[in-house]
């Protein structure tokens, strides 16, 4: 579990699950070597995002959890908030266990072996967008 004096983006799914959310290279490096093997990652398919990791034992999480996350994750892109039309965005989504980084990879910067995807909706993101944190 993360440190309890970082200051990650935070936030709760409907279903109680925490996700932590980096706001920079340096806390996407944390927040991703601070996940478990068997949780699950996400990051928008562009680059520019944070990585999102939600708490909980990849076999807890549901389709809901995921959705709910990678809206989350979406809002906070670059792609997003530099976007003039807002878009439906992509979101990969794997678990701690098929991410690798070589010694190479810039800060915040990580490979993946197995992607899965997720769309978050733009009307859905611009609901959160709305809304005070």
């Amino acid at each position: 579990m993360a440190k309890t004096n970082e200051k990650y983006r935070k936030f709760t799914t409907s279903s109680g699950k925490l996700v932590l959310a980096g706001k920079n290279a340096e806390q996407n490096e944390k927040v991703v070597n601070e996940s478990g093997k068997n949780e699950y990652l996400l990051h928008t398919e562009a680059p520019g995002s944070p990585f999102c990791n939600i708490k909980s034992d990849f076999k807890d999480v549901s389709k809901e959890d995921l959705n709910e996350t990678a809206i989350f994750c979406a809002k906070y892109s670059q792609a997003w908030k530099k976007s003039r039309v807002k878009k439906d965005v992509v979101v990969h989504f794997f678990s701690g266990k098929d991410i690798f980084k070589s010694k190479d990879m810039k800060l915040g910067t990580f490979g993946v072996k197995k992607v899965k995807k997720v769309i978050a909706l733009a009307n859905d993101i611009k609901k959160i967008d709305d809304k005070k944190e």
